[in-house]
């Protein structure tokens, strides 16, 4: 690929794509957006010149335009390949007695309306890249957007109740990933949704049964064999398709 932006990736799940990406000289340029830079991804910043730093809060989308701007000076016609909309929060188990309105639209804020604007935005780039790789197969390695979702954002798998904050965000931008992988696939962009574990990252809690190696990594062999008939679909990291 010749360029990744990935949202979120100061720490956690976000950091731990920037690190593999790096490690394995898998893009050309990767474009890292965050609230507040952290010291670790400042220096892998300066150890890897492929790597650019944008500061992006993603509730604001008054700023996405100017994102686009900052990504077609590094990467001219070549558009963009592979947008990562990485950025989330979480609550704690939310129960119906105990949920807040100010929850619920923190999580619909940062889950699913950020990642829709932001996507919007950046059409333009994806089709870009799509128009100039028509030798390559849909995929990745021509353009496509992958939703960062959760297992929590499966309807049919919901057997404990509660988390309403985050489940019901998820679930709305699996709906966004269905409706843009149909938007975008007369374009050949390629949209799926993917769940990456349950992953030991400050979201995820100390007893999550996964390490961030793990997770990213299977994310990536997964991203990397994402074809066509893929484009829909709602994944976990191993490539396992999931209910919605």
């Amino acid at each position: 690929m010749k360029s990744v932006l990935i949202t979120g990736a100061n720490r956690g799940l976000g950091l731990g794509m920037v690190k593999y990406l790096t490690k394995h000289n898998k893009a050309e340029n990767i474009f890292a957006t965050c609230r507040t830079t952290s010291e670790e991804l400042q220096n892998i910043a300066q150890a890897h010149k492929t790597l650019h730093i944008f500061n992006l809060d993603v509730t604001n989308s008054e700023n996405y335009v100017n994102l686009s701007s900052l990504i077609s000076k590094v990467m001219g016609s070549q558009g963009l390949n592979l947008l990562i909309n990485n950025a989330g929060v979480t609550t704690k188990f939310t129960k119906l007695s105990l949920v807040k309105t100010e929850q619920l639209l923190e999580n619909l804020t940062v889950n699913t309306i950020a990642p829709i604007m932001l996507t919007k935005a950046l059409v333009p780039l994806l089709k870009q890249a799509a128009e100039l790789n028509q030798d390559k197969p849909v995929s990745a390695n021509r353009a496509a957007v992958i939703n960062m979702s959760s297992i929590l954002g499966s309807i049919a798998q919901n057997d404990q109740g509660g988390f309403y904050p985050y489940r019901c965000s998820k679930a709305a931008l699996n709906a966004a990933t269905k409706s843009m992988s149909i938007d975008l696939k007369k374009d050949q962009i390629l949209v799926a949704s993917m769940h990456p574990g349950w992953v030991k990252t400050d979201m995820g809690g100390k007893n999550a049964t996964l390490d961030v190696e793990t997770s990213v990594s299977g994310i990536f062999n997964t991203v990397e064999k994402l074809r066509e008939p893929d484009s829909g679909k709602f994944l976990q990291y191993d490539g396992t398709e999931l209910p919605w």
